[in-house]
């Protein structure tokens, strides 16, 4: 565990994962985090220069501060190029093709993740912008209907398309290994396999020491959630490397090592939508297919799909669409965390949905109420997925606003979750997950859905 985790276990979580904590990450994520973000993000289009700064963020010219920006634009270079050589160092030592010292190998794992917080952390610095200037929290690009429909038109025809399982899975490379105590940690990289993203996978594997072909759960993270580049997150998901669990967490388009400049965690999956969404539910459901398939091959034990937030959408969706695929593609159980019934009642009807203002900006695109759940509704797991309802666990909160609790329930109820899978508990959207590391219920319930199934 880290410090955080530390925290929740102790009776200090107790007074932490409750529903008041949720209101406060609301008004932290709406009051700072997000126009901040957006501050962070034009820093990185902006590579030192003022101008194109504030051409990505439009702001009053008011001469005292722009002189401050100047000085914070150079820090903040100073600082990716700090994270850019700790990345290339780690790069080298894990990928560069040479067996490494494990000691050492964690020493630059240290070093990678300490200068990618920083940089991460240098939104703090454009505070004195965001008491100054209303910010806003997304750069939008959203394309007309018109603009959609023929860009997409075969995919609208034939969405089935659109999430096949890959015809000729791409190499996947395994890096260099060390362990600590909490297992063996190693990374998987790959082409992925959708021509809209053009970019390469990366996934972080942590497996459990001294166990033969150990159950496997890939598990897919939230919008923007960047779990292998900030410090003191919390892995809601712990608790299953020790219990003998290896998890993949992979890392989704658009975020972490895979953020466009300009741009910053998850928010081009939102600003793009719906056209975005599109793409990236695309791409992942056909990147998951390939861990998958890379995860059949390195054990004979089950293989399990998770997920948390808009994760856990995504994880029913590949189960869903996964129906049509080959037997050895299809996931053995489902972990769902925080989920919903379908993809607008989060997008639109969501808290982050409102911060964002996404359902009037869409309208602004010319996308009436009728034409985006037309098509969003290409993004909805149709019918029930490949997974029988006993090995589906699902985890709610009652006052969840982010994934709407009444959205994941409709869920719950559709899927027919016998009551033992069925973890609702008097928490919200963040809170839940904080209190996975408390309460072990839930990941145990899972724990052994998994292991009955080994061989």
């Amino acid at each position: 565990m880290n410090r955080v985790e530390r925290l929740i276990a102790s009776p200090v979580g107790a007074v932490i994962a409750r529903p008041w904590f949720d209101s406060f990450a609301l008004r932290f994520f709406d009051n700072w985090f997000f126009p901040l973000s957006r501050l962070w993000a034009a820093a990185r289009a902006a590579h030192g220069s003022p101008e194109q700064f504030f051409a990505e963020v439009p702001t009053p010219g008011q001469p005292g501060l722009e002189q401050r920006l100047v000085r914070v634009l150079a820090r903040f270079e100073q600082s990716r190029r700090a994270a850019a050589n700790a990345e290339a160092r780690w790069e080298s030592a894990f990928f560069g093709g040479r067996t490494q010292d494990a000691s050492r190998l964690a020493e630059i794992e240290k070093q990678r993740l300490d200068c990618r917080a920083a940089y991460n952390g240098m939104r703090r610095e454009f505070r004195f912008l965001k008491r100054a200037f209303s910010i806003p929290p997304i750069r939008w690009e959203i394309m007309s209907p018109m603009e959609t429909a023929s860009g997409y038109a075969q995919v609208m025809r034939d969405p089935d398309s659109l999430f096949a399982a890959p015809d000729r899975m791409p190499e996947v490379d395994a890096s260099n290994a060390f362990t600590n105590s909490a297992g063996r940690h190693y990374w998987l990289r790959f082409s992925s396999p959708s021509a809209s993203m053009a970019d390469t996978v990366t996934a972080r594997v942590l497996e459990p020491i001294d166990v033969d072909n150990p159950p496997t759960v890939v598990f897919l993270h939230g919008i923007g959630v960047e779990f292998d580049h900030w410090h003191g997150m919390i892995d809601d998901v712990s608790l299953l490397s020790r219990k003998g669990i290896r998890t993949v967490r992979v890392e989704a388009p658009w975020h972490g090592r895979r953020v466009p400049d300009g741009r910053y965690g998850g928010e081009k999956f939102i600003g793009t939508m719906p056209l975005g969404s599109l793409a990236y539910f695309s791409a992942q459901v056909r990147e998951a297919a390939v861990l998958i398939d890379w995860c059949r091959r390195h054990t004979s034990g089950p293989v399990a799909l998770g997920g948390s937030s808009l994760g856990a959408h995504v994880a029913r969706l590949i189960a869903t669409r996964a129906r049509g695929w080959p037997g050895a593609l299809q996931p053995d159980a489902l972990l769902l965390i925080t989920p919903c019934e379908k993809f607008e009642d989060a997008a639109i009807g969501g808290a982050f949905a409102r911060i964002w203002k996404t359902a009037e900006n869409a309208v602004q695109a010319g996308w009436s109420s009728t034409l985006r759940d037309k098509f969003f509704s290409l993004l909805n797991p149709l019918g029930h997925p490949c997974v029988p309802a006993n090995r589906i666990v699902a985890i709610l909160g009652t006052h969840d606003k982010v994934t709407p609790f009444p959205s994941g329930q409709r869920l719950v109820e559709r899927l027919g979750l016998p009551a033992d899978n069925a973890f609702i508990r008097r928490q919200g959207h963040f809170s839940t997950p904080i209190n996975l590391v408390r309460e072990k219920a839930p990941l145990d319930r899972f724990c052994r859905i998994l292991t009955d199934l080994a061989p």
